[in-house]
């Protein structure tokens, strides 16, 4: 399982498309047939096979879900339609986000002898819940979104993620609330996830003396009185929340009701419209939402967080056949000595399969909605 050092130098850009995006026949509870038979006539032995997405499709993490696989769907669009005599289809395991369900379906795809590679697993409850049973099966993944720095020290070699990990998001986002917003009292709540608590630990770390306090609620919690009450105590002009939009947005609720004046900010994790609406435009009004990706080119053909990184993720799949990898191993050394540049930014691992570059973004609720296309680069 350890990384070869042959070197595979992709000088690959991999470019935005105008093509509109269309389903490649996959499903979101198990998978689809493989869209072609042209694995004898390809450059690979793999041509005719597939890749896997696992994470949430539905759900109340499924909107995030669902960018990833449309980013997925457009580079596996603009691929087949240049090769002909190498199909790659997509199957797809809905795990709706929970480390809990997610180890099935784990069992599912390496039990699939027509799936090649993983795009995900997309969240970081799910990935530490399944990162040893992929690795163990030698097969190769690629996330878009997972964050959770432990995740890396593992030592799955298989594993690898095309995004900025917790240390380099919290810090950046304790900065933002210190330095460009002023605040000098910052209140961090999480809920308890492996994603959430481990932003809002490093977010708690890098605030220093700027940390007013803490506390944690409860996934499907909506009674939030008591943390507004605890944020108010403690005379705090800045929350920031680990989690998803849907607890965010009812906090984000909560504490305005509550007679909070000061900065809402939370991850990635919320950074979706859906968090103004659960939240109401009002109470979400001047809410600051991170994220270590960017907006997607004006003419690319997938939208929402994390689909140029999905897309990312799935090109460089490709680019390992097209450079005639035609093993589980070659592929996965291939991913581990890559370097191109990504609709999401330049793409090379470290030995860890952590990206070695990262921007943060920071995405204002303006007017009533999130403006998802003209962030703050967090400096």
């Amino acid at each position: 399982m350890i990384r070869s050092s042959r070197i595979h130098r992709a000088a690959i850009t991999l470019a935005a498309s105008a093509l509109v995006l269309t389903a490649c026949g996959s499903d979101s509870d198990g998978g689809s047939d493989a869209a072609g038979d042209g694995g004898d006539s390809g450059t690979s032995e793999l041509c005719g096979k597939n890749l896997a997405y696992l994470g949430a499709l539905t759900g109340d993490a499924g909107a995030l879900g669902q960018n990833m696989v449309g980013g997925i769907e457009l580079a596996l669009k603009e691929y087949n339609a240049k090769n002909a005599d190498c199909q790659v289809d997509l199957k797809t395991f809905d795990s709706q986000g929970s480390p809990e369900k997610a180890p099935a379906l784990a069992t599912q795809i390496i039990n699939d002898d027509t799936i090649f590679g993983l795009i995900g697993p997309g969240f970081s409850g799910e990935s530490l819940a399944t990162g040893k049973t992929f690795f163990e099966a030698g097969l190769p993944s690629i996330s878009p979104s997972a964050t959770n720095v432990t995740i890396t020290q593992q030592g799955w070699t298989t594993w690898h993620r095309v995004i900025g990990n917790d240390d380099a998001q919290g810090s950046a986002d304790a900065k933002y609330l210190t330095e460009t917003v002023g605040a000098s009292k910052v209140f961090v709540i999480d809920d308890g996830q492996d994603y959430s608590k481990g932003l809002a630990g490093t977010v708690r770390e890098a605030l220093g003396d700027a940390m007013a306090g803490t506390d944690q609620i409860s996934v499907g919690q909506t009674d939030m009185s008591a943390t507004v009450t605890k944020v108010q105590a403690a005379g705090a002009d800045a929350v920031f929340y680990g989690g998803y939009y849907t607890e965010a947005g009812l906090l984000a609720k909560a504490l305005r009701q509550g007679g909070f004046k000061g900065t809402f900010m939370s991850g990635d994790g919320a950074e979706d419209p859906s968090f103004v609406k659960v939240a109401g435009a009002a109470a979400a009004e001047g809410a600051v939402l991170s994220a270590p990706a960017g907006p997607p080119p004006a003419d690319f053909g997938a939208t929402g967080l994390y689909a140029t990184q999905s897309y990312d993720a799935a090109n460089i799949f490709l680019a390992a056949l097209e450079d005639g990898a035609s093993t589980a191993e070659e592929v996965n050394d291939f991913i581990g000595s890559y370097s191109g540049d990504g609709v999401s930014g330049p793409i090379t691992f470290d030995e860890n399969g952590d990206i070695t570059e990262s921007k943060i973004y920071a995405y204002l609720v303006k007017d009533g909605k999130l403006d998802v296309q003209n962030p703050e680069v967090i400096e």
